[in-house]
């Protein structure tokens, strides 16, 4: 125990950590928020997130006590950010237990921490247990001597925690309450009263496994896990009135301060958007340096959410320029060095910040004007409506429910949803291997051990079936399978690689004297089980027989040659575009790679021309590969890269290409390679794309994949001469000359369609008819594009002097309108964006803009005209 009481964040972490060391806990580093291999959830939200597979047993822990400061983010709480208590982000201190000690250990452990080492006044701490749990009120009162009256009995909403999902562990939970004191509020014991009585620790007495029905039965083994808030512990240690007043916020705040002109503490409505920016800030920070981009779904939204937020916060502070990157800088000086991401992704987090406040600025700009007209139509924006704007102009729901708000109107939230559940259902696809406990039930009902795999040495093996399972979901037991049927075959050792890492997973044969399938797919469906997917072409498989199984020896190989040729990718696009480059997700397959990466704008075609020649450089040098299995603390001490999306244990395994002084790529990796870059024979990068803000996709071919791509386009040359009648040498300039030729008809053919433009356009303006003493031309027209009709509309007003223009024309099966009025009128009060809020709604549509020119959208082109007549009556009206 430290003889002083530590005070400081950074200090109060330390200790925590200490203690539990010195107590037998492994000390892991904090997992990323992006849950590894984990579907039921969008973030990691609590500190036991990566350690659901150990509480359920479909792996093993790689100690039976664990430690950690995860960082956390949770979803729930964005709109009620601003206030005192709540975060979205925040660091979870935690100790864990898998199987080993349970509530006697985490009790007394919690006590000893909170009045040993924190010095927290024993008779100010208050326990609350579960109404049914007799055993840990036991513990607190007759062996750490907790009076009776401070123990608080409650129900499932207070003391019972989880799952983390839709599935997993869960149980029981006993937390301790720290008493601020009555000047803080009238309650008398925790429950009553949230200001006076702060939870600071939670102990969960994990019991149950919960399945997606809400049935719970026993865990294989009880456990241990715990969380204390270091935001909040480290404001009572400081004896301030929020996080936002510790070390750990404070310097994030005085940045806002300094940017916004505003201080702190003066004025509450002020505070709140200071405490927004400030904590939005710092969680966009660690979701962009986790690998999240912005998007319009799944973790994308949420990071949008919290940007545009706190971009509506800070323009209430009068922040109208740029202010993410500077606020940004501040989060990453302030916890780079405990979360090194944060640093080694500066420069990508600062981009991605600043790329998504110009798109907000362009989506307010374009959006706006939509919702404008969708609040002209009634009381109330429509469902589809709210998500056109969500879906096409990057609007979340609550900006556009708060601007609804603003001019007391509401949202159909309901219908939104049903919008956004049928976007989800067009593009959800469902996975065939795996499946959720039932298929994990099935394995476990084997009773097979973990599969062993052999991979890496050898392609054939001679092992024994110990496990067949069929039906529809592959989750029925059988003892055998016969010819022309499907079925997932686990043997006790295989060559096969299992799909993971990006990789594809193995096919080929597996055969005995009795039968023989064909293996069409390999993976691990459950812990640490492989699968492999068989046709049986002949005779019957059987659990107990021997077999023969073989790898597809040459697809292997292709795969060996684009996952070796992906680490020499990802290397060298950190070289040459930046440290900040961070694997995406990946897929190497036989006949082709693709690597999707972090980074804010297009790989140009001098970049992309370097990128492959590093490459082949690296391939043409002949590197050897170096695999070895170590500890995953040695490895990312040493610089070893992980893959996005990956679990890993404390063993791992390494793949470095290269000398330990000139390694030209050293990553964990469980994947199968090369043993040379050299038989990679040649690397084509064969396109660059986006898949997402901030989310870049090089697809490239390798070896006989490579070969081929060239023989391919070597052939469409060859096509290309021979129509243009040229040597291949004289294709790119007959092209260019062509292109020249059709680039003067266009020229052509556009001045042709102004001049028609222009004499319809004189024909218009002889129908120019005085409305309430205003010169009015109101009529449809024909155009090619909205720039088109513009442009008539731009020149009829220059024409009139004085006067106001309604063009209308249907583009695209859309009926488009578009007002301008000129200077004397908009003076008199007649505007244009007034004019088109009027006749909008006639076409089922609605528009916006300013006083001299609008324009708006509809959806029925055959009320046109109808609008073009509202478009009139405004005007009257307004001159009138």
């Amino acid at each position: 125990m430290s003889q002083q009481p530590p005070r400081s964040g950074d200090d109060i972490r330390a200790a925590y950590l200490r203690f539990f060391e010195e107590r037998g806990h492994m000390h892991l580093p904090s997992a990323s928020l992006v849950p590894a291999g984990d579907p039921t959830l969008l973030l990691t939200s609590a500190g036991m997130v990566p350690f659901k597979p150990f509480y359920a047993g479909d792996e093993t822990p790689p100690r039976t006590r664990v430690t950690t400061v995860q960082k956390c983010f949770r979803t729930t709480d964005i709109d009620e950010v601003g206030d005192r208590t709540h975060h979205t982000f925040f660091e979870m201190l935690g100790n864990f237990s898998f199987g080993d000690y349970f509530k006697r250990e985490a009790v007394h452990w919690a006590w000893e921490f909170c009045t040993g080492v924190l010095g927290l006044a024993p008779e100010r701490l208050w326990v609350t247990v579960h109404h049914s749990d007799d055993e840990a009120r036991a513990i607190w009162r007759d062996e750490v001597g907790v009076p009776n009256e401070r123990i608080i009995s409650l129900g499932d909403r207070d003391n019972f925690w989880g799952p983390a999902g839709d599935e997993g562990a869960c149980g029981p939970s006993s937390e301790i309450h720290f008493d601020r004191g009555e000047e803080h509020g009238p309650g008398t014991v925790p429950g009553d009263d949230t200001t006076r009585y702060i939870e600071i620790w939670n102990l969960v007495f994990p019991q149950f496994y919960q399945s997606k029905d809400g049935s719970r039965g026993p865990l294989p083994a009880t456990g241990i896990d715990t969380g204390m808030g270091l935001e909040r512990i480290t404001a009572i240690m400081q004896g301030v009135g929020s996080a936002y007043e510790t070390d750990l916020l404070r310097p994030i705040v005085a940045k806002v301060e300094e940017l916004s002109g505003h201080a702190y503490g003066r004025d509450e409505e002020t505070d709140f958007a200071l405490r927004v920016v400030t904590e939005h800030a710092r969680a966009a920070s660690f979701l962009i340096g986790d690998g999240v981009v912005p998007s319009n779904e799944g973790r994308g939204y949420v990071l949008r959410r919290i940007v545009r937020r706190g971009i509506r916060f800070a323009r209430k502070l009068g922040m109208e320029g740029r202010f993410y990157a500077p606020v940004a800088e501040v989060v990453i000086a302030k916890m780079g060095e405990r979360y090194p991401e944060l640093a080694q992704g500066r420069a990508f987090i600062l981009r991605t910040l600043e790329a998504e406040e110009e798109r907000f600025a362009e989506a307010i700009g374009l959006g706006m004007p939509v919702l404008e007209g969708f609040l002209a139509q009634g009381a109330q924006v429509a469902g589809r409506d709210a998500f056109l704007l969500y879906d096409t102009y990057g609007f979340p729901l609550e900006l556009t429910q708060e601007v609804a708000r603003e001019r007391g109107l509401s949202v159909d939230v309901e219908g939104f949803a049903a919008e956004m559940e049928a976007q989800r259902e067009r593009g959800r696809a469902a996975a065939r291997f795996g499946g959720g406990r039932d298929v994990a039930r099935a394995y476990e009902a084997l009773g097979a051990g973990d599969s062993v795999f052999l991979g890496y040495d050898a392609l054939e093996a001679d092992p024994v079936v110990v496990g067949i399972l069929t039906g529809e979901d592959f989750d029925t037991p059988a003892d055998a399978v016969g010819a022309g049927e499907e079925a997932d075959v686990v043997l006790d050792r295989t060559p096969f690689y299992a799909e993971g890492g990006g990789q594809v997973g193995d096919t080929g044969v597996i055969a005995c004297a009795a039968g023989e399938g064909v293996v069409s797919d390999t993976q691990r469906p459950v812990g640490g089980f492989i699968a492999h997917r068989v046709r049986v072409v002949r005779g019957r498989l059987e659990v107990g027989a021997e077999v023969r199984a073989s790898v597809d020896a040459e697809r292997r190989l292709d795969i060996a040659r684009n996952h070796t040729a992906t680490h020499l990718l990802h290397g060298v696009l950190r070289e040459v575009l930046g440290s900040h480059v961070r694997q995406a997700g990946s897929l190497v397959a036989p006949e082709r790679l693709r690597f999707d990466f972090t980074h804010v704008s297009g790989v140009s075609r001098e970049e992309q021309s370097r990128i492959e020649a590093l490459v082949n450089e690296r391939v043409r040098a002949d590197h050897a590969l170096t695999k070895r299995e170590e500890a995953q603390r040695e490895a990312v001490a040493r610089g070893a890269l992980a893959f996005f999306g990956e679990r890993y244990g404390e063993t791992v395994r390494t793949v470095q290409i290269g000398p330990d002084d000139a390694a030209v790529s050293f990553e964990l990796c469980g994947g199968t390679h090369l043993d040379r870059t050299g038989q990679i024979g040649a690397f084509r990068l064969t396109g660059e794309s986006s898949v997402g803000t901030g989310i870049r996709r090089i697809e490239a071919v390798t070896g006989r994949g490579a070969d081929a791509w060239v023989d391919q386009r070597l052939a469409w040359l060859d096509e290309a001469a021979a129509a243009l009648r040229a040597a291949p040498a004289e294709v790119p300039a007959r092209i260019g000359a062509l292109a020249a030729q059709a680039e003067e008809a266009r020229r052509l053919s556009a001045a042709q369609a102004r001049q028609s433009a222009r004499q319809g356009a004189e024909a218009l303006l002889a129908q120019a008819a005085e409305v309430a003493g205003v010169q009015v031309i109101a009529a449809s027209t024909e155009a090619p594009s909205i720039e088109g009709l513009r442009e008539v509309a731009g020149w009829l007003k220059d024409k009139l002097g004085t006067g106001v223009v309604a063009l209308g024309a249907v583009l695209d099966g859309k009926p488009q309108l578009v007002v301008m009025v000129s200077d004397d009128l908009v003076a008199r009060g007649i505007r244009a964006g007034d004019v088109v809020k009027a006749a909008a709604p006639a076409m089922g549509g609605g528009g916006g803009g300013r006083p001299q020119m609008a324009q708006a959208g509809g959806r029925e082109p055959g009320k046109l005209p109808a609008a073009l007549e509202a478009a009139v009556d405004a005007v009257r009206q307004k001159a009138g």
